[in-house]
């Protein structure tokens, strides 16, 4: 997901939705509205609000005549509003209920309160697995392992919930407890444990060092913590005597292009990174701000799950020739989302710009095309109780550093 992180409250760019919102509310909860009051003097708005006056009034007569049960008034008021950002035809567009914001805050933040542990719905059960304890985590250190199948949080049979509500049944503030009864095929029985939350950062880099003192660098999202995750990580490689790099952005969605440029600053020296462009032309630019950089040949791996800030990322690197692209061709998502934060706790997103690479470059829909293309092969990939192989893609980038 693509955003600035700046939150602004509603403006002149949203009065014609705001002004649809609150009619439509007003109407629809209480049947009450002086029309006249609401309109904005031009004829094809006026025709257009008279229209769904008309149409809202009709509809709630027949919900009062006929619904069977009772209203949940709130309930409805969002589905207004959703209906209307729904209206817009963006696919990225979105409003937020006060507790969806948070879920979107907190996940953008990359850091939470709970016990550290990675965990995913089981497809084909619907149970809700824990994939991977976080190292020397709450999770961890309560003794929670890979494979662990999570039956009760709290005394609460939770076999058949989503996996965000279970989530938000786990998470709680630093220094509480969470009772978990799960199930451990090893021990083909229950087990009782009890995980003390804690503050938790997401790790969205991981790193090492590879023969012939490559470094590889892989980054799962661009979050509020990547940024320093990943400067650390480069700074580490460095010290240990790196002679190349690898960054693996395959299957990377994207996420904060402020997080995208402070990264690209610590591999770039000074100059343009990437820029923006309203509805109006009015352009936005991103700067390197310092002569620190990487001075070591560069590759890039990518593939058509590369999107977003991760196309920033490599198309700022790419059009400086500092870089190869190594992979297949990338998702293709040149535009970027605000996220507007209203008063009363909701949100709204919507597209706001399309950004550009320092050739002036827009993405969208085509995609980056690489330099070195690759198709992987599943073949090469990492096997079962292996923690790491050298597939083909990333072989290609090594052969492409020893032709150099």
């Amino acid at each position: 997901m693509e955003k600035k992180e700046f939150r602004l409250f509603f403006t002149g760019i949203l009065s014609g939705i705001a002004l649809i919102m609150l009619l439509m509310l007003i109407l629809l909860f209480t049947g009450r509205a002086d029309f006249s009051l609401l309109l904005t003097g031009n004829s094809n708005n006026y025709a257009m609000e008279k229209e769904i006056k008309k149409k809202t009034d009709i509809i709630k007569r027949y919900i009062d005549r006929y619904y069977l049960d009772e209203i949940d008034s709130e309930t409805m008021a969002d589905s207004v509003y959703k209906g209307i950002v729904g209206g817009l035809g963006d696919t990225y567009a979105a409003y937020y209920t006060s507790d969806e914001y948070k879920e979107i805050t907190e996940k953008s933040s990359g850091t939470y309160c709970g016990i550290g542990a990675y965990v995913s719905t089981d497809q084909e059960t619907g149970n809700i697995v824990i994939v991977k304890p976080m190292e020397d985590g709450p999770a961890e250190q309560a003794g929670l392992k890979v494979g662990d199948i999570i039956y009760y949080v709290n005394d609460e049979n939770v076999s058949g919930q989503d996996l965000t509500t279970v989530l938000s049944k786990v998470k709680g503030e630093a220094g509480t407890t969470v009772d978990l009864k799960i199930w451990r095929e090893s021990e083909n029985g229950y087990l009782n444990i009890q995980v003390t939350r804690s503050l938790i950062e997401e790790d969205t880099v991981s790193s090492k060092m590879l023969a012939g003192n490559t470094g590889y660098i892989k980054v799962t999202g661009f979050e509020e913590v990547t940024s320093k995750q990943f400067e650390n990580a480069v700074d580490t490689l460095e010290k240990n005597g790196m002679k190349a790099l690898i960054i693996d952005l395959r299957d990377n969605g994207g996420g904060l292009l402020t997080s995208t440029v402070k990264m690209l600053d610590r591999l770039l020296p000074k100059g343009l990174l990437v820029y923006t462009k309203d509805k109006e032309g009015i352009a936005e630019e991103y700067y390197a701000e310092d002569d620190k950089c990487v001075k070591v040949p560069m590759a890039i791996l990518v593939n058509e799950h590369s999107a977003s800030a991760s196309e920033v990322f490599s198309g700022a690197l790419q059009d400086e020739g500092v870089a190869k692209l190594v992979g297949t061709q990338t998702f293709g998502k040149g535009i970027v989302q605000t996220i507007f934060n209203l008063e009363d706790g909701t949100a709204l997103k919507m597209t706001t710009s399309k950004y550009y690479t320092p050739k002036g470059r827009n993405i969208h829909k085509t995609g980056l095309a690489p330099d070195i293309e690759v198709e992987l092969d599943s073949n090469t990939l990492a096997k079962d109780g292996e923690e790491f192989a050298i597939d083909n893609q990333m072989q290609a980038a090594l052969d492409y550093f020893g032709s150099k």
